[in-house]
């Protein structure tokens, strides 16, 4: 089966990276999605990634205990950095090139954020993180997700999460959710489905980049998914 993408972007949540844990990162789930995210990259997959920050702080978190919003938010992009340079460091570890580039100047721990330079790691076979969200606070790491898939021009976003795929209702609280294998961007708004928030869905379906949900966590489902096998629930014009 031919390879359905050449470039994506994928947006792992930063609760992810707990694994069984109640905060922080779990060091062996941080090695299993590294020789996932490898070995698609070894398979000819140029490949972009976006973790959030949600498992170390979250900006939201910031209006309850006191902090200003835009202090906060800045606290949340410092997160996603943290787990940025931990894939970084799992990735290397197992002998991949990767590049980490920051929306927020920090010239001593990764490069700044530049487009075409961006687009050249990829081209090279490196593997590119995108930390610090947007660099900007009131947007999310999905925002920062969806703006720089469409930056890179990537063929899709996969959006790996605990949950294999879209339903009608919450799976976790309604067993008679059904899974939903292809839907579109107006049926995601008409039905008030919740995939990503409203700023990066309307990103993504204003510049027809398709988002493929889909559960990371179940071994081998990112490495099927990129053979074309039907995966998770994909999300279309």
């Amino acid at each position: 089966m031919a390879q359905p993408y050449k470039r994506i972007l994928l947006k792992l949540s930063g609760e992810s990276l707990m694994g069984n844990q109640a905060y922080g990162i779990d060091s062996e789930r941080l090695s299993l999605y590294a020789e996932e995210i490898i070995a698609i990259a070894k398979g000819g997959v140029e490949v972009a990634v976006v973790i959030g920050g949600g498992n170390i702080y979250r900006g939201m978190q910031a209006e309850g205990s006191g902090i200003d919003r835009v202090q906060g938010d800045h606290m949340g992009m410092l997160a996603t950095v943290i787990n940025s340079l931990a894939l970084q460091s799992a990735l290397e570890a197992k002998g991949h090139k990767t590049r980490l580039l920051s929306a927020i100047k920090m010239e001593q721990i990764a490069e700044p954020f530049i487009r075409r330079r961006a687009v050249r790691h990829l081209e090279k076979g490196r593997i590119v993180i995108f930390g610090a969200g947007t660099g900007n606070p009131y947007f999310t790491t999905d925002t920062a997700a969806s703006l720089r898939a469409i930056e890179i021009e990537a063929d899709v976003i996969l959006k790996g999460t605990r949950v294999d795929g879209i339903y009608t209702a919450d799976p976790e609280k309604d067993k008679n959710a059904v899974k939903y294998e292809r839907i579109t961007f107006a049926e995601v708004y008409e039905k008030g489905l919740n995939v990503m928030d409203m700023t990066a869905f309307t990103l993504c379906k204003e510049n027809n980049l398709p988002i493929i949900v889909f559960d990371m966590n179940k071994p081998g489902n990112l490495g099927r998914l990129l053979k074309g096998e039907q995966v998770g629930t994909l999300v279309e014009l």
